[in-house]
């Protein structure tokens, strides 16, 4: 039996939650009565109408925030907002990322590297987590058991670079990954019922993966349900000794 499985009323906290993997988590974990209230945050109300629709929907249970991860004010207001309702969350998960905007591509060579592109990836890719895991350390730290979970990538993995490119997108999630293992140390010592683990989701058929989708085979894009399915099931089957770690969709570590 995992950890989430012996606790009868869960608090969730789902980060980036208006499209994408993140609103895949919010309606799957919806449908899960072990979970009494579910937190999700959105950056732009003209793009989380699913979401807001689902909230008018499970007013019990869905409770909307708009937050912008790279804003440290507004992270420290949506977990003040949480902490007058609820002692305590069970389960975090961390869904941001940026790969591709409108003034933002992932480079093919140093040549097209400036710095307010990377200071963009590191912003939203590896900075907000750690902004979150420090704010949010109040809420984990219970005597049940709790996950801090962040979608990272395994183009972060610097052991598994053998492609080059994508310079920023890389190096923005291996310091995500850094991040978070540093957290999951000092978690241990403040927060010690808290595991804290990077996610790898395998390509998925999302907004951020959409202009990249040529070159892979169908079996190995997933859809956003099936992607959820499996990180529930590896955030399920965690222990205590996975903190600090980086899993792959099917369960498998990946390397730094």
């Amino acid at each position: 039996m995992s950890f989430l499985q012996e606790i009868k009323n869960l608090n969730v906290l789902i980060v980036g939650a208006s499209q994408g993997i993140g609103l895949g988590f919010v309606k799957t974990l919806l449908q899960d009565d072990k979970i009494v209230k579910i937190y999700a945050t959105y950056r732009q109300p003209d793009s989380a109408s699913e979401l807001l629709t689902l909230a008018d929907r499970y007013r019990e249970r869905l409770t909307c925030l708009s937050m912008d991860i790279t804003d440290e004010s507004q992270i420290a207001q949506v977990v003040q907002k949480i902490s007058t309702e609820v002692k305590q969350l069970h389960l975090v998960i961390n869904c941001v990322g940026i790969l591709h905007e409108s003034s933002l591509e992932p480079e093919k060579s140093l040549r097209q590297i400036n710095s307010e592109n990377l200071m963009r990836y590191f912003q939203v890719n590896s900075i907000g987590s750690v902004l979150l895991a420090k704010h949010l350390l109040p809420l984990l730290r219970h005597k049940e058991h709790s996950v801090f979970a962040c979608i990272s990538a395994k183009l972060g993995s610097i052991g598994d670079n053998q492609l080059g490119g994508w310079y920023g997108y890389r190096a923005s999630k291996a310091a995500l990954n850094m991040f978070l293992r540093t957290v999951a140390i000092e978690y241990k010592r403040t927060s010690p019922n808290t595991i804290v683990v990077s996610l790898h989701p395998g390509t998925t058929d999302t907004r951020l993966s959409k202009p990249f989708q040529a070159n892979v085979p169908p079996e190995k894009l997933f859809s956003i349900e099936r992607t959820v399915i499996q990180l529930l099931s590896v955030i399920e089957q965690l222990q205590e000794n996975d903190s600090g770690k980086f899993f792959s969709w099917d369960g498998s570590q990946l390397p730094w």
